[in-house]
């Protein structure tokens, strides 16, 4: 037992020290001809992503409940970004992670992890829905029966995630500004949604928050089908959905995505990942032709563009998704 304690103590000291390292992310005003847009920076985190909060969160409710231990192995699936930020913290835990990962997970992101995990598990066999999700989770089941102490985070049913936002990202939010009267999200496992709408509805009257979702997943009741760009979207609705309080989800076709990216970088010279691009898309949209009071809008850049040199910057992989044989929606706003 003694041992135990000790172990749990040390685990709390590097976890209180790597709370002290993760500063406030900047906020950046954009220009904009209908609103007041900020884009609250959060590739800034230490491991390059939003990620960085929920999986902090994550670690350290598991090592004060005793979940985790110098014995665990921590295993979890992860499209990139989470497993990233994972790697990270629970090397500076010294505490084994194995990631899941599959064949959408950026070259960039798949190296580091071979380079900071002893051991990465990449499926490759599509799913009923034609993602991956289905088999990561599969995975994730057979290295939980097969390794004799494992902690599974699980980022898609656990709530320490939106706690996480709540406290961190909406806490930084709240500090930032007087009013918000819209915050567009990015979705994918539900946390960072999840933790945000419930800090800000409680704080700002009137705001709306706006989901954020790409073609093709099943998040929000659509036709799951073949996605290519990682950080956005689902092919199952996550448990965390339920604590999340949307007003609208707007649905984005992946080479708007692209495009997205393109303009943040021409027009505000923001390099950054995929949701981000995304969601700018969204706004842009959203608000075109928009009359009346400029409203005060926010959203998260939730990582580097860097990750994404090889496939959403790049022309001729961009060409690549007009090649889909499946026609893509026009942007769709689906009133929650």
């Amino acid at each position: 037992m003694g041992g135990l304690l000790m172990t749990a103590d040390r685990l709390s000291r590097q976890l209180d020290r790597v709370r002290r390292s993760m500063p406030e992310t900047p906020v950046m005003r954009l220009e904009h001809e209908n609103v007041d847009l900020y884009a609250k920076l959060e590739f800034t985190n230490p491991n390059g992503s939003s990620k960085d909060r929920s999986a902090f969160w994550m670690l350290k409710q598991a090592v004060e409940r005793g979940d985790i231990n110098d014995r665990t192995t921590v295993v979890e699936s992860s499209s990139g970004n989470l497993a990233v930020s994972m790697a990270s913290l629970c090397r500076s835990l010294g505490v084994p992670f194995v990631p899941v990962i599959d064949p959408n997970c950026n070259a960039i992101t798949e190296a580091y992890l071979r380079s900071v995990c002893d051991r990465v598990e990449k499926v490759t066999v599509r799913d009923s829905s034609g993602g991956f999700l289905a088999t990561r989770l599969d995975k994730v089941t057979e290295l939980r029966d097969e390794i004799a102490s494992v902690y599974w985070p699980n980022q898609y049913a656990n709530t320490d995630a939106i706690f996480g936002h709540y406290r961190l990202t909406g806490g930084e939010l709240v500090r930032a500004f007087r009013r918000i009267d819209y915050v567009f999200v990015g979705t994918s496992t539900g946390g960072t949604i999840g933790g945000l709408s419930l800090r800000l509805k409680e704080t700002y009257q009137g705001i709306r928050v706006i989901a954020i979702d790409a073609e093709g997943s099943a998040i929000f009741g659509g036709h799951p089908k073949k996605r290519r760009i990682p950080g956005l979207g689902s092919s199952i609705t996550p448990e965390l959905f339920d604590h999340a309080l949307i007003d609208d989800v707007v649905v984005v076709p992946e080479r708007d995505t692209v495009e997205g990216c393109r303009r943040l970088l021409r027009d505000h010279g923001i390099y950054a990942g995929g949701s981000s691009g995304t969601v700018y898309t969204a706004i842009e949209r959203y608000f075109a032709g928009y009359r009346g009071r400029r409203p005060t809008v926010a959203f998260l850049c939730a990582d580097r563009g860097t990750a994404y040199a090889d496939t959403v910057y790049n022309p001729a992989w961009a060409a690549s998704l007009s090649e889909d044989d499946t026609p893509s929606l026009e942007l769709e706003v689906v009133h929650a």
